[in-house]
């Protein structure tokens, strides 16, 4: 006797959606999520499709109906409630394009709960579109299969950062000049890894981030990593330590 298909089957596209989803609510979609659907997937009546809206979960839904711009989804079930995520913050220096792009999808696939960009002396690229960034996350997260989107703040100086750390939250700042190994010292609870921009921390914040007592100087290792590989083998670090991987 054959076997019976997987349903949905590993094929269905995935979406983050901005409504809010129930069982048998219809979603109306339009612009270029429609577009994904319609014109290069050429999904139609009764195809399934996952949708995530960041707050619930991931749903299964099945295709209405369809119009030349625009079509309609029926949520049929739940499939999974939204993740439980890890405390974790990436507090990073941007770097150029490309890297930064690599950067914010790897931290959504490693699982943190915020990016925040951190602007120190040292820092060549001060200026990012948000909205790009928000969509590499969105993009990263559908891929991997995340049900849970990562927060993006506007980026800060380092200095107003130091201000108004929370006392709870610990901070482990990537030391270039040398640290604890982060493996040794990463625990669960509130944190965020901080990692500075190409050519590190200049004496006076490195000295502003010690003065901090919730700061702790970490080692990601003995070769010189370019600042987007420590942010990356950083959260991996503290993911397998303290995170969900050493569940």
């Amino acid at each position: 006797m054959p076997a019976i298909p997987a349903w949905p089957p590993q094929s269905t596209p995935r979406l983050f959606i901005e409504d809010r989803l129930s069982d048998g609510a219809f979603i109306r979609l339009e612009g270029g999520q429609a577009h994904y659907l319609l014109n290069v997937l050429r999904v139609k009546p009764g195809s399934p499709v996952k949708l995530c809206d960041n707050q619930t979960g991931e749903w299964l839904a099945e295709v209405a109906d369809t119009a030349k711009r625009d079509l309609s989804l029926r949520v049929t079930a739940l499939l999974r409630p939204r993740e439980t995520v890890p405390d974790l913050w990436l507090l990073a220096a941007p770097v150029k394009k490309a890297r930064l792009d690599m950067v914010v999808e790897k931290a959504c696939e490693l699982g943190v709960a915020l990016y925040q960009p951190v602007i120190t002396r040292r820092t060549i690229v001060e200026r990012m579109k948000m909205d790009r960034l928000h969509a590499q996350i969105v993009e990263a997260a559908e891929q991997c299969g995340r049900t849970a989107l990562p927060e993006i703040a506007e980026a800060v100086k380092l200095t107003q950062l130091l201000k108004t750390w929370p006392a709870e939250r610990t901070l482990y700042f990537a030391d270039e000049e040398g640290g604890v190994p982060l493996a040794e010292v990463a625990k669960p609870g509130p944190a965020a890894l901080l990692v500075g921009p190409e050519g590190g921390f200049d004496a006076d914040e490195r000295a502003a981030i010690k003065a901090l007592p919730q700061a702790v100087g970490v080692s990601l290792g003995p070769r010189i990593l370019r600042a987007e590989t420590a942010a990356i083998a950083g959260l991996s670090i503290w993911m397998a330590v303290a995170g969900d991987w050493a569940a």
